[in-house]
């Protein structure tokens, strides 16, 4: 398959460019971020005629627009804050010559050209400081488009990363407002010291780059009658009681992931093996913030068990425990959590977050990715980037019909091929509609 071509790459400012000196400071939520990779999410289209798109972008997303900054306090320590500055994102336009909208959806694993349709590759938040916080890549393909957007994860979570990619798509379709502008301030917790204060690594710590063995990645379509199959198979085998003690949609969906990696993996027994749950924080806590908060806004939480008691106890049994592990997440353990972190900050790097033979599960079916409409109508696939990609890491997208879901499971060439040949895994899974194959 040929590479991609950039014609060129600039920046894009707001429409009112005078330098601006507010500044934002940054929750427990965000600094822990700040070793990881940006969010990589892009959308893939049919080709549309293109409309003359608006250059002007008004500045309610203010912080995107801006960049990082550090203050050296006397203690030997450091405190970052967003930067509204008008610093600018980066626009690139590329083009994919001789690549088609079937070579990327057709494979059975994710073509590799595919991340390279996202600017700003192997680009840590940290980085920040002096790399743009937000970055677009419009690649051309012979029949469609690609639009990739990497955004500082330091800045937004998913949430966020799609309430600007929605609004984005709002303001193209012709509409001279967002219908629901985001909630800047950050959110703390009373008696936050701020700006926060932390003891930085040291220089080769920060800018290391981790080598990653060589991973495979494969999208997994399951339908809507699928993912009910699933959950009522997993909530007969735990007795699943009133609506509000039932394992859901999505828990019997990661349990059956789960157990499918697992078997794969061919762990012995006595191994011990965990699931990380990205849990969003917005609705658990006690007032609510809005669900347009503009930030980070998650709370991770762990189910570990060992392999053999995954394995032999069935579908119910794993999506139980993932169940209660997020039924843990409430106001008050978010809200220790917070202030045990504030006293003792530590950042996240991808080996904490994923050990040896763990799953994540990142993104949401919940997100409003085929809905993001700029005029030529909607998406036909979703896909992410190289971003914080290593073996173990499960990306949960809608699927384009409703009540679908699409997980993008990153794992070991192997194990892939495993869960692939894997009757049982392989039972819920259903090609997708827009699988160009069948055309």
């Amino acid at each position: 398959m040929a590479g991609i071509r950039l014609i060129s790459t600039s920046t894009v400012r707001p429409a009112s460019q005078t330098e601006s000196t507010q500044r934002i400071e940054l929750t427990p939520w965000d600094i822990r971020l700040l070793l990881l990779e940006a969010i990589q999410k892009g959308l893939l289209f049919l080709k549309p005629t293109l409309p003359q798109q608006k250059q002007e972008e008004n500045t309610i997303f203010a912080p995107l627009a801006g960049l990082l900054a550090a203050t050296q306090n006397d203690d030997n320590t450091t405190s970052f804050f967003i930067q509204c500055n008008n610093a600018g994102a980066e626009f690139t336009h590329a083009v994919a010559d001789g690549v088609a909208v079937a070579d990327i959806l057709n494979p059975v694993y994710v073509p590799r050209i595919v991340h390279s349709f996202f600017p700003l590759n192997g680009v840590t938040n940290f980085e920040g400081t002096s790399k743009p916080l937000l970055a677009i890549q419009v690649t051309e393909l012979v029949d469609g488009i690609f639009i990739g957007c990497t955004m500082n994860h330091v800045v937004a979570d998913g949430t966020s990363f799609w309430h600007f990619f929605n609004s984005w798509a709002e303001i193209s379709r012709g509409s001279d407002h967002v219908s629901d502008p985001p909630v800047l301030p950050r959110w703390f917790l009373d008696g936050t010291d701020r700006p926060i204060r932390l003891r930085l690594p040291h220089d080769e710590q920060l800018y290391k780059k981790f080598a990653l063995p060589p991973l495979e990645e494969r999208v997994f379509h399951f339908t809507k009658e699928k993912i009910a199959e699933l959950k009522a198979k997993a909530n007969a085998e735990t007795a699943g009681g009133s609506a509000n003690n039932q394992i859901s949609s999505l828990q019997a969906l990661l349990a059956h992931v789960w157990r499918a990696v697992t078997r794969g993996r061919n762990l012995k027994p006595d191994q011990f093996i965990q699931y990380r749950l990205v849990v969003g924080a917005r609705p658990r806590l006690n007032p609510p913030l809005s669900s347009h908060y503009f930030g980070n806004a998650v709370r991770g939480g762990i189910v570990r068990i060992k392999a053999g008691e995954l394995v032999e106890n069935g579908l119910g049994y794993a999506a139980l425990k993932m169940k209660e592990v997020v039924a843990s997440q409430t106001d008050e353990t978010i809200r220790n959590y917070l202030e045990c972190w504030a006293q003792n900050p530590k950042l996240l790097t991808l080996s904490s977050m994923i050990p040896e033979n763990g799953l994540i599960t990142g993104s949401s079916p919940r997100f409003n990715v085929y809905g993001t409409d700029f005029g030529w109508g909607r998406p036909v696939a979703v896909r992410s980037g190289a971003g914080n990609k290593t073996d173990g890491k499960m990306t949960v997208f809608p699927g384009v019909e409703e009540g679908s879901v699409d997980i993008e499971a990153c794992l070991l060439a192997e194990t892939l091929e495993a869960i692939g040949d894997d009757a049982e895994f392989m039972e819920a899974v259903t090609v997708s509609p827009f699988d160009l194959s069948l055309t």
